[in-house]
């Protein structure tokens, strides 16, 4: 059998997702933090809603499962402002592999303009699979792919280290390159 519902928990049992402000305080008394961080201790909720209304700030309740509730006296859009600021910087990046595909006959500057390519994803903390593509009677001419791949493996050296050197996989040449 499930417990009663008691909804007094269930709120903030979701990390503190959502912060009681102002009059959506309901339990008095209230342990009050002041506007610069000193302990006003243990007063009533009204009082406490008076003080932040003179101040023209909001009361805020900062740790909801304490007995009895903790509140400081704040500006709330700046504070969630900031919360939110925090959440963005603490985001990892997921690596992503990104492809570079060439044939044996691509030009130089197209080449070049892949290099440029890649060197974003390598900066973005992305790996690059850098691969030459052969077709039909290309394949007799392998040593020009392998030619290609070195060249790009040695423009992006500087911000890459080599994860697979240059290898054929069927009718591909293949590498691949992990940022530094």
């Amino acid at each position: 059998m499930p417990p009663p519902f008691n909804d007094r928990h269930t709120s903030h049992d979701r990390k503190d997702q959502h912060q009681r402000v102002n009059e959506q305080i309901r339990i008095s008394p209230i342990r009050l933090i002041g506007v610069s961080g000193e302990q006003l201790g243990v007063v009533p909720t009204s009082q406490a809603l008076d003080m932040a209304k003179e101040a023209n700030l909001d009361l805020v309740e900062v740790a909801a499962n304490e007995r009895p509730p903790v509140c400081k006296i704040m500006d709330y859009g700046k504070f969630r402002y900031q919360q939110s600021h925090k959440q963005k910087k603490t985001k990892t990046h997921q690596q992503k592999l990104k492809e570079i595909r060439l044939r044996p006959k691509t030009g130089d500057h197209d080449v070049d303009t892949k290099i440029a390519q890649a060197r974003k994803f390598l900066e973005h903390k992305d790996k690059v699979l850098v691969y030459v593509l052969f077709k039909g009677r290309e394949l007799q001419h392998i040593e020009e792919g392998r030619r290609i791949i070195l060249h790009v493996m040695e423009k992006l050296i500087d911000l890459a280290k080599v994860e697979k050197p240059p290898g054929m996989e069927g009718k591909r040449m293949t590498a691949m390159l992990a940022p530094k």
